[in-house]
């Protein structure tokens, strides 16, 4: 292949959208150990929600949800573009990034601390650098799997799901078939990685109960966030217009939407 082909601006767009998901896929990963409050954090008062006989739930979720948004839009984009094919190839390779990744990351916890380095001083109080780093990156087995597997199947499921909408709409009404499949695809992420790692996962054993009511509290979140982001969904889908020319946008629109499993 002539190497100027990788030069070209589909080949540009390709590859800045793909580490873009890429990239927001393993920070979520890596970040999302923190729990924070929504309401808290928006300054409102917790909500202490009771739903399915599990009493004072809140919107207390993964700082994962941060850049999860983000991944599902370059999704869409990706799909809108280079069709199934494409996200299916970056969705595969992100898979294998984050489970490499976090391969790196047990085996740095494993290697003996130097001993200048494990108390820390850290904003006034000491700190046992080595806890801290095993706390932080150090997630268990079942949740990595849960992680791994609820995005696949969330990513399949986003891609089908859009696919569908377009064959149905053409290029009319891309917030339908984008935020449409995203929903669905994040339904599926909210309920997978739970159960995974909370239900089958013998440490916690948690009810079905728990499962459904936490899934459901971290859905709404995700539901609400995702209606949010469709004018992004628009901003992105202009400025690679621009970038592209409409002539080439729609040759690669039309390409994408004929795109055959």
């Amino acid at each position: 292949m002539d190497s100027t082909n990788y030069l070209n601006k589909e080949s540009k767009l390709f590859i800045v959208l793909g580490c873009f998901l890429i990239a927001n896929a393993i920070l979520a990963e890596f970040i999302g150990v923190k729990i924070f409050s929504v309401e808290e954090s928006l300054g409102f008062s917790k909500f202490n929600i009771n739903l399915l006989g599990v009493k004072n739930l809140s919107f207390n979720m993964s700082a994962g949800v941060v850049t999860w948004p983000l991944v599902f839009i370059m999704t869409d984009i990706i799909n809108e573009y280079y069709g199934i094919k494409g996200v299916r190839f970056f969705s595969y390779l992100a898979a294998i990034l984050i489970a490499f990744a976090f391969l790196v990351v047990g085996l740095a916890i494993k290697l003996s601390s130097s001993d200048f380095w494990i108390i820390q001083n850290i904003n006034g109080a000491d700190t046992n650098m080595d806890n801290a780093f095993t706390g932080i990156f150090g997630q268990g087995m079942w949740i990595i799997v849960g992680s791994i597997t609820a995005f696949l199947i969330g990513q399949v499921a986003d891609v089908r799901i859009f696919h569908r909408i377009k064959k149905i709409t053409g290029e009319k009404k891309l917030w339908l078939r984008a935020t449409g499949s995203t929903l669905v695809s994040q339904l599926i992420d909210s309920f997978v990685v739970i159960f995974i790692a909370f239900y089958i996962n013998p440490q916690y054993n948690w009810s079905w109960q728990m499962v459904a009511a936490i899934g459901l509290v971290n859905y709404t979140y995700k539901f609400v966030v995702a209606l949010f982001m469709t004018p992004f969904l628009y901003l992105v889908h202009n400025i690679i217009d621009t970038y592209l020319g409409k002539e080439l946008a729609f040759k690669m629109l039309t390409n994408a939407a004929n795109d055959e499993d």
